[in-house]
């Protein structure tokens, strides 16, 4: 690897120029809406925000796992917001998430609507609301809660360092690659380690911590992610692999990865959920095909 760098950073930086890769057509280094809409409500008191991604997903696992646990309270609209589009930045979900990502969940079920963002956040919520999913004992509590609050430091350098970088930045650069790539073999082998040792991550009962980490790094090492599987020799963590296909029997967390996704098979893609039958007759693959213009 030449050590020498051609680019010198300015003394003050500023937004001169695109930034290139995937996301610069919404990239930008200010917050607030960029323009008015208001968000649609359905007849569930919980009214959820947002898109397939594997945060997204934490919180539709989570809701159908409630509602699979026989939580009828948990029942939910799910509406689509497509981030490449710009929708996080409308006036409505900028009101119910100021940080315009997704996911954002407005709670009607009280006087006064609750808003709740980032994803660790909602899972707390839900948790606690539904008194499910979050063990209450001190050593159990606590361990679960380090391993979601693990998740929620370790999966940015998946996501935003490791994808980004490998799969999604407008050239590629080695030391950037090498360097995420290195820390996350290295999250992968601390969660191998942790499940040779115990069922689920905070001990043989399934919790929020699952459902948090799984959509990640579940997704990961079964070469779902970035199409990076064979990249980071992922079939090593023979231990990660056992929980996520465990897992991913769980008729919540199958149900559950569908909501709001808009990739993949027709048949696995539910991209509004309205209706526990929804799952029966609204997936791409029931709806009737869009005319040619």
């Amino acid at each position: 690897m030449n050590n020498a760098s051609p680019y010198t950073p300015p003394k003050i930086w500023s937004a001169n120029k695109e930034s290139g890769g995937r996301f610069a057509n919404i990239n930008r280094p200010t917050a607030g809406a960029t323009h008015e809409k208001e968000l649609p409500v359905g007849r569930h008191p919980l009214q959820l925000y947002s898109m397939g991604t594997p945060n997204g997903v934490k919180v539709t696992v989570m809701l159908e796992e409630l509602l699979a646990a026989g939580h009828t309270g948990a029942e939910y609209d799910a509406w689509l917001i497509r981030i490449h589009e710009g929708e996080q930045f409308g006036s409505g979900f900028v009101a119910a998430n100021p940080n315009s990502k997704i996911p954002a969940l407005v709670d009607h079920s009280g006087p006064t609507p609750i808003r709740v963002f980032e994803s660790g956040a909602i899972l707390i919520y839900l948790a606690e609301k539904f008194g499910a999913f979050l063990p209450t004992e001190g050593a159990k509590r606590a361990e679960c809660m380090s391993w979601l609050f693990w998740q929620m430091g370790s999966a940015p350098f998946l996501g935003g360092g490791f994808g980004h970088f490998y799969a999604y930045a407008p050239f590629k650069i080695e030391y950037a690659i090498d360097r995420y790539a290195m820390e996350v073999k290295r999250q992968l082998d601390v969660l191998d380690q942790r499940l040779s040792q115990s069922r689920y991550l905070a001990g043989d009962d399934y919790t929020i911590a699952d459902i948090a980490v799984w959509p990640w790094y579940g997704t990961l090492v079964k070469g779902q992610l970035y199409d990076a599987g064979e990249f980071l020799q992922v079939q090593a963590y023979s231990h990660v692999l056992r929980w996520t296909n465990e897992i991913a029997q769980r008729p919540g967390a199958r149900r559950g990865r569908m909501v709001n996704r808009v990739v993949g098979e027709p048949s696995s893609q539910l991209r509004e959920r309205h209706e526990a039958s929804d799952f029966d007759t609204k997936t791409q693959d029931k709806l009737p095909a869009t005319p040619q213009a």
